[in-house]
């Protein structure tokens, strides 16, 4: 179980350095645009995107 949530951890990495790699300019615009965005809209992308995480490994991972 640990390697696999090892793995798992090792794989947001690579994904989320994908970004700041290929195209560090459109990132900084993106992080300029996210802290005008409000607390309560940033709660509800984060929830969003959790819960289409757990739902993606629910359906694959059977």
């Amino acid at each position: 179980m640990w390697t696999h949530l090892l793995v798992a951890l090792g794989l947001v990495f690579v994904l989320e350095g994908i970004l700041p790699f290929v195209n560090p300019n459109g990132l900084r615009r993106m992080l300029l645009q996210m802290v005008q965005i409000p607390d309560r809209m940033l709660r509800i992308i984060g929830l969003s995107s959790m819960l289409s995480g757990l739902l993606i490994i629910y359906l694959f991972h059977r």
